[in-house]
């Protein structure tokens, strides 16, 4: 009798150590996107829940938390139980923001890096009749304005204001006051800007700008992403044009959670990704938002790392934090 409880002790604790493991995901996985719905992450993260379930075996359910440049949200994951049950639909507002305000943002590498997702492609763009038919063309007029010349951004250091700093730098024009930053909130208002004619320039997520380019009413210069996009194949990148600075930034998002994570999480949302990057559904949504689907072309902890020293060294270039 003494024998035959101590098999089912055995058991039972077999069944609650390693073997238990095996079996995540036993309920829906809550995703949180760190900004409001109906932007780029949103989008993102909603394709990833349509796209994911059937490899995860569960439902994935999104989670708007927006609120300090993307900070609220990321860091109600950084905080959240290493269980797997609560991801971040990451943004490189997660590499960005500690590099320019570390006092107040969740540090770049809070977290378990399970993947990148996609490349969300800037671009340069000017009004259909503006009298600038390529990069060389608008640069030569910053520089005959003498700071005359105005772009529109969320911020300073918001990506969208690094994308123009970044290219005045690489022109050996001060990042700051070669053109003047006019500020606007979202990016339906930036478009909106530049489209009224308030500003000469924008250098935005392509998501806000794809729809007034395709009307004619906005001509793309140029792009900042890993690779052309298709809806522009004509369109050069930054890195193709010999831009040191500016060929380094684009927009992206990634799936982070919870700093240590159990392996069989990590290895069961590898699989889970492999199967995303092959999903035509996934893929079709990435083109329909103007993305490029990169989920396994890198190391995500590795590109992480070197988004926060790009952006950490440009905000010591630029003068936002001490050398």
């Amino acid at each position: 009798m003494k024998k035959l409880i101590g098999s089912i002790a055995l058991a039972v604790i077999a069944a609650t150590g390693p073997a238990a493991a095996q079996t995540y995901p036993e309920q829906a996985v809550t995703l949180v996107v760190p900004y409001g719905p109906g932007g780029a992450s949103d989008l993102a993260g909603r394709a990833l829940a349509e796209t994911a379930p059937a490899a995860l075996g569960q439902p994935v359910t999104v989670m708007n938390r927006p609120g300090a440049g993307g900070m609220n949200g990321a860091r109600s994951v950084a905080q959240a139980d290493a269980d797997g049950y609560t991801l971040l639909l990451a943004r490189v507002g997660m590499a960005l923001s500690p590099a320019v305000t570390p006092q107040s943002a969740v540090a770049w590498d809070a977290y378990t890096f399970l993947g990148m997702l996609e490349a969300t492609p800037m671009i340069l763009a000017v009004r259909a009749d503006a009298p600038y038919e390529d990069v060389e063309g608008l640069v030569a007029a910053i520089k005959e304005s003498q700071g005359g010349m105005t772009y529109a951004a969320s911020g300073a250091t918001a990506i969208d204001g690094f994308t123009t700093q970044a290219l005045l730098a690489d022109n050996d024009l001060d990042p700051l006051t070669a053109a003047t930053l006019v500020p606007y909130k979202g990016g339906g208002a930036l478009a909106t800007a530049l489209l009224g004619g308030h500003v000469d320039f924008v250098a935005m997520a392509a998501g806000s700008l794809m729809p007034h380019i395709e009307s004619g009413d906005l001509k793309a210069l140029m792009v900042f992403a890993p690779k052309r996009m298709d809806k522009l194949p004509d369109v050069a990148t930054a890195q193709e044009l010999g831009y040191e600075k500016a060929g380094q930034i684009t927009g992206w998002s990634a799936l982070y959670g919870p700093k240590d994570l159990p392996e069989d999480v990590i290895a069961k949302w590898d699989a889970v990704l492999g199967d995303v990057a092959t999903n035509e559904q996934w893929l079709e949504l990435a083109k329909r938002r103007g993305s490029i689907s990169t989920v396994g072309d890198v190391d995500m902890t590795d590109y992480a790392k070197t988004q926060y020293e790009l952006f950490n060294g440009l905000a010591q270039d630029f003068g936002y934090l001490p050398n």
